[in-house]
């Protein structure tokens, strides 16, 4: 398939490139220390990750300990609620050991750290799903793991913090700034820079310097691979257009990579939060420029002075203000298209799928729901396939607290 000049069935072995961009977002902008650790992981990732027995431990441990693959559900009773004829799926990333698509890429790079022989792990968390699927790596494979978190998103995401305590895990709280997932990100990157030579940073989206949007997409892949299977097999045909939310974009970018060659519309979906003023959302793709933060070329969300803009969602896993480059790319290139969804959009979301089908969503997995329910309402007849990303047992308390039991 060639779209706008791309050729997407050679698509995997130019993007990124050697330098680790794609178009012109991507690359690696940090210190020379950095530098030569990032050099290092990518020498790795491209020797050991690609050698035949450490593809078969990752394709054991998928098996007997995350329980891939995840099936895809047929929402039959949410499909008729809608009424257009429009049938909905869902991918049940919810369904992996520890709840999320996060433990994807984590336990592929717990078990690059141990074949580098590194012995800490560290990495920022927003929701809590990356942190508790790291720190469950960290205890699979014997390493130290330090998780570095906002205060805003510890109060938020109680349960999560408590399973990475429990896992083991040395949760470090972030009071400054916004405290929420950026400056867990700036933390986590500082105490990385001190620690490079006997620990790996474990980044938890498809953002960062390169290799992480690479390697971490690759990782992911396994979601996009199994659901176009999976998919074929159950209704003989693609779907018609495939869903997934987008913060930093890990479970979207795994997911995307198994439909972009088909004929497959594809739709990501950004927090619109409160609305369209700066510091109300996090839509990075939508309402964002060209910028560089965390060491990558991507578009973000800026302030006045051109620094990192406050941002919001009600979902603590997506209120970033920058998108991982290859969304960028995919972005400019009109391969993706972008969208926005609002809070109550989410919640309503949220309690319909959990009322109608008995599968209570993760609030960032709620946004693409959303999506796919109003994607639905304006199609005449069709499929829609959703990356259902994680699961909402973490976001309980916090949903009964500002929403009540509707």
């Amino acid at each position: 398939m060639n779209f706008n000049g791309i050729d997407f069935d050679t698509y995997f072995k130019h993007y990124p490139d050697a330098n680790g961009y794609f178009g012109k977002y991507g690359g690696c902008y940090i210190s020379p220390e950095l530098k030569e650790a990032m050099e290092e992981i990518t020498a790795s990732y491209f020797t050991i990750c690609k050698s035949s027995k450490f593809i078969a431990e990752l394709r054991k441990i998928r098996k007997e300990f995350q329980g891939r693959p995840t099936p895809i559900s047929y929402l039959e009773r949410l499909s008729n609620h809608i009424g257009t004829g429009v049938q909905l799926y869902v991918k049940r990333e919810d369904l992996n050991h520890s709840g999320a698509h996060k433990i994807n890429h984590c336990m592929g790079e717990a078990l690059l750290a141990k074949y580098m022989g590194k012995k800490k792990v560290i990495a920022e968390t927003g929701a809590g799903q990356h942190g508790v699927a790291l720190a469950t790596a960290a205890a699979y494979f014997g390493l130290e793991c330090d998780i570095y978190m906002g205060s805003v998103d510890i109060k938020k995401q109680a349960p999560n913090v408590a399973r990475m305590k429990i896992l083991g895990a040395n949760v470090v709280e972030v009071t400054h700034g916004l405290a929420t997932l950026k400056e867990a990100v700036d933390a986590a990157f500082d105490a990385y820079s001190k620690e490079y030579k006997t620990a790996i940073y474990c980044i938890g989206s498809v953002v960062g310097p390169h290799p992480f949007p690479m390697m971490v997409r690759d990782f992911q892949s396994v979601i996009g691979v199994e659901a176009r299977e999976q998919f074929t097999g159950m209704t003989g045909e693609l779907p018609d257009a495939i869903v997934a939310c987008v913060g930093g974009g890990s479970n979207a970018m795994g997911f995307f990579s198994g439909f972009l060659n088909d004929p497959v519309e594809i739709y990501g979906i950004e927090p619109h939060g409160r609305g369209a003023a700066l510091g109300d959302h996090a839509a990075s793709l939508k309402y964002g420029e060209e910028g560089i933060m965390h060491g990558f070329n991507s578009i973000m969300l800026k302030d006045e002075n051109g620094e990192p803009a406050p941002v919001y969602s009600v979902a603590s896993g997506l209120d970033y203000p920058s998108s991982g480059p290859e969304h960028a790319f995919l972005h400019d290139l009109g391969r993706v298209k972008y969208d926005v969804i609002n809070d109550e959009e989410t919640i309503d979301a949220f309690f319909a799928l959990s009322r109608l089908e008995g599968i209570i969503p993760a609030i960032e997995s709620a946004h693409a729901v959303a999506y796919g329910i109003k994607l639905a309402q304006t199609m005449g007849k069709g499929s829609v396939l959703i990356n259902l990303s994680g699961r909402g047992d973490k976001d309980m308390d916090y949903i009964i607290e500002k929403y009540g039991i509707r």
